[in-house]
């Protein structure tokens, strides 16, 4: 098998003339993989040993992965419209939104809420993300009273929602709304992470599906009976719903079923990447003592600056080795050739971040949760596309300055003020839509 000095030595050769073939896993490998039912992350692990770019034919057509940053910055960053959305994964529960939409509505779609994601748009929605993580903090200080064990996961999961709920409708998470919003995970767990199929237990997408209706219904509902054109101070009614509902009035594409769309979109994008990544998070730090003693001391002791410096890096190290977006496909419209390889129209191109942020040439000894790697000088790559966990280009997630700011919020309040004694930790890793740990995360709270 290619070991990673094969793979570096091979990369510092001139590269291939221009329009040579790719690499390519031999269909007999390919074939064995599929005859023991092997996980999609082996099978593209195993074809990013050949380099850059390399490809496997998987089903009726060819499939090219694309883990080299310069390669990656061609195909997402560069060229983004000869490598397009098409029939998206997460379509069943997406429907036309801007996640999934494509061409000119796309466009239009991203241009309406793209001002609500900025540095000065996002003041607007501080006072929400800060009550959503009071909120969780109460909780957690009323279970270092109590004793009583938490499944930490759920508790940022429930952060998560309730801060995008919040963004959206003004309001903070219910019962009732929570119920029906879970089920996103429900639909996102049932979907293939690579390509749009129907879900084996289509019954049950059916069910969580119409919760999820019904959720956004009741919301939309309230928004047009509230009727209020705008915020009232900085935590007042309103939110994004109600730009969509704005928008409604003189475009005559936002009906009810694109305003739901949306909504799902953005509760999607807003709280299932963040949950998990805080979930991962806290399970490095379990997994990892030392680095959370060093963690903690700062976020203890150090100053405001030292805290967040050291919070983001915290985050950033996460999603280097577990980005929750693993896997981004695109489809080539066209023949290209990339770092003189031939990609041919009609082609499947995966990008994946999960492999580019495991490539040792990138980043030494990377399977080492370190997060000083984004402190100290020179450790980070500076190669464009060594590092793309909210995707790269015109097409990379609306709310990452949103999701940063979220999740240095909670850690900032928790961190300093808790302990975690796990009963329980995941036993696994899913690759679906979304990466995320396999199991409960059972622990008690404790007063730091």
């Amino acid at each position: 098998m290619t070991t990673a000095a094969d793979r570096l030595a091979a990369q510092r050769q001139p590269g291939p003339p221009t329009g040579a073939p790719l690499p390519e896993l031999p269909p007999e490998e390919v074939a064995a993989w599929q005859s023991r039912g092997g996980e999609l992350i082996e099978l593209l692990t195993r074809a990013a040993e050949l380099g850059p770019l390399a490809a496997f034919t998987l089903g009726p057509r060819r499939t090219v992965l694309v883990t080299g940053p310069e390669q990656v910055q061609h195909v997402l960053a560069q060229h983004p419209d000869g490598y397009v959305k098409q029939s998206h994964r997460a379509g069943l529960l997406l429907g036309e939104g801007v996640i999934s939409a494509s061409g000119e509505a796309w466009k239009q779609q991203r241009r309406l809420l793209q001002s609500q994601f900025t540095s000065v748009g996002l003041r607007r929605w501080e006072q929400r993300i800060t009550e959503a993580a009071e909120r969780t903090e109460r909780r957690w200080a009323a279970l270092a009273r109590t004793g009583e064990s938490t499944d930490v996961g759920a508790d940022l999961q429930f952060f998560a929602l309730d801060t995008i709920w919040r963004t959206l409708t003004g309001d903070p998470l219910d019962e009732l709304t929570h119920g029906e919003l879970d089920a996103v995970n429900e639909v996102v767990t049932h979907l293939s992470a690579l390509t749009a199929t129907t879900p084996a237990d289509q019954e049950a997408v059916t069910a969580a599906l119409a919760r999820i209706d019904s959720a956004c219904a009741r919301a939309i509902a309230a928004a047009r009976e509230r009727g209020d054109g705008g915020e009232r101070g900085e935590g007042g009614e309103g939110g994004l719903l109600r730009v969509l509902l704005d928008a409604a009035v003189t475009r005559p594409e936002y009906t009810d079923r694109l305003i739901r769309d949306e909504l799902v979109n953005l509760l999607v994008a807003g709280h299932e990447t963040t949950a998990k990544t805080l979930a991962w998070l806290f399970l490095r730090l379990e997994q990892h003592p030392d680095v959370r003693e060093k963690v903690l001391g700062i976020c203890r002791t150090g100053s405001a600056e030292e805290r967040r410096e050291v919070v983001t890096a915290l985050v950033n190290e996460t999603m280097r080795l577990h980005p929750a977006v693993w896997l981004i496909p695109r489809h080539a419209a066209a023949d290209d050739t990339v770092g003189g390889y031939r990609i041919e129209a009609g082609s499947h191109v995966l990008s994946s971040p999960y492999l580019t942020h495991r490539n040792p040439e990138l980043w030494p000894e990377p399977e080492v949760f370190d997060p000083w790697r984004f402190i100290e000088p020179g450790r980070r790559p500076t190669r464009q596309g060594a590092f793309y966990p909210f995707g790269l280009g015109a097409r990379a997630c609306l709310g990452q300055q949103f999701s940063y700011r979220e999740m240095v919020c909670l850690l900032e309040l928790l961190l300093p003020a808790y302990d975690l004694d796990f009963q329980e930790l995941p036993t696994g890793t899913f690759f679906g839509v979304v990466m995320h740990p396999v199991g409960p995360m059972r622990a008690t709270v404790r007063r730091a």
